[in-house]
């Protein structure tokens, strides 16, 4: 654990959620923060854009929030952001976004604040944080070739941030039926293309006896009413669910899933759910690629160019398939321990 002199001071965490960046910048945020507060710290959240059904949760439990009227990753945005970690007392500021560049980087770096920034893509052209966090299993040192010598890279799925509710799940033995019939559907917490209409469909196109289905959105999904509509009229027990917070229960009720390419994805290796992905994003494709190469999900590519036909027939395939289900579970649970956070906070011990 972190020493108490570095717990007295409070942790800034600087990330957005919105209903086009969606939320998982925010979330695997929520996941450190808890950690930082699990050990004795405060921790302030700063949001320059509105979510309320985020916010909320983050109030819930027991963050602090803060708001800048900027435009998202400026100049301004840095310097604001610098100046109210002064005020806080803070030596630390954790930044989650793809808007926030080398030039937003180094100005926090002038400030004298030590700076942590979690990536997906390397897409800053020079890294002048401190820290890199890049959870993910195509993370390697190139991506980060222009940064600073004292930047110190922590790159794959040791790193992978996991909220306290999925701690308690540790050491659970999942049981592999002969056939999938619980389905869980989790397209990411806004959605704004509405795949999961999609998958909806797919998923009415299932003949299977015994089938059942949770289908969960995020409180800032714009497409609510319409997904209802969809469902009204299914064959089978299938159930809406938005905002939740108990995602792990959920993961552990489901005997596989359809999920888009983020966080998520981790969050269901480490529950052993098997997982057929779709991706959103250029991101998510060089995600899934590698965790199918590595056999803890089934891509389907982009979003895009699939159709609920072909959805239904990999659900079906997958279901009937045990021996693949169980080899997609247990390569999932090698791959993400839920000890990212320890990892994460014995680095900033070193610093």
């Amino acid at each position: 654990m972190m020493c108490n002199s570095q717990l007295m001071r409070p942790l800034l965490i600087r990330a957005d959620a919105s209903a086009h960046i969606g939320t998982g910048h925010l979330m695997r945020c929520l996941a450190l923060g808890q950690a930082w507060q699990d050990a004795g710290g405060r921790v302030v959240f700063l949001m320059a854009l509105e979510a309320p059904a985020l916010e909320a949760r983050l109030r819930s439990e027991g963050m602090e929030i803060d708001h800048l009227a900027v435009q998202p990753g400026s100049t301004d945005d840095a310097i604001q952001t610098a100046d109210l970690a002064h005020q806080l007392g803070a030596d630390w500021i954790v930044v989650d976004g793809y808007q926030f560049d080398a030039g937003y980087q180094r100005a926090i770096k002038e400030k004298g604040l030590r700076l942590l920034i979690i990536d997906d893509i390397g897409h800053a052209e020079h890294y002048y944080a401190d820290l890199v966090l890049n959870q993910n299993m195509h993370a390697h040192e190139g991506l980060y070739q222009n940064r600073e010598p004292y930047t110190r890279l922590l790159l794959g799925t040791r790193y992978v941030l996991l909220r306290r509710e999925f701690l308690r799940w540790r050491g659970w033995k999942r049981e592999i039926p002969e056939v999938a019939r619980k389905v869980l559907v989790t397209m990411g917490g806004s959605d704004p293309n509405n795949v999961t209409l999609k998958v909806i469909r797919a998923l009415l196109r299932v003949d299977m006896d015994g089938l059942e289905a949770i289908v969960v959105v995020g409180g800032s999904n714009p497409h609510y009413k319409e997904l209802q509509s969809a469902i009204q009229d299914a064959h089978f027990p299938i159930r809406l669910e938005s905002n939740v917070t108990n995602m792990p229960e959920l993961m552990a009720w489901a005997d596989m899933a359809v999920s888009a390419g983020g966080s998520s994805i981790w969050e269901l290796a480490f529950m052993g759910v098997s997982v057929i992905a779709l991706s959103r994003a250029e991101q998510e494709d060089m995600l899934l690629q590698r965790t199918t190469r590595s056999g803890i999900s089934v891509n389907l590519g982009s979003y895009r160019y699939i159709e609920p036909l072909l959805i239904c027939q990999e659900l079906i395939g997958v279901a009937y398939n045990k021996a693949q289900r169980l080899s997609m579970s247990k390569a999932g649970r090698s791959l993400v321990d839920g000890l990212g956070f320890l990892r994460v906070l014995t680095e900033w011990e070193r610093q």
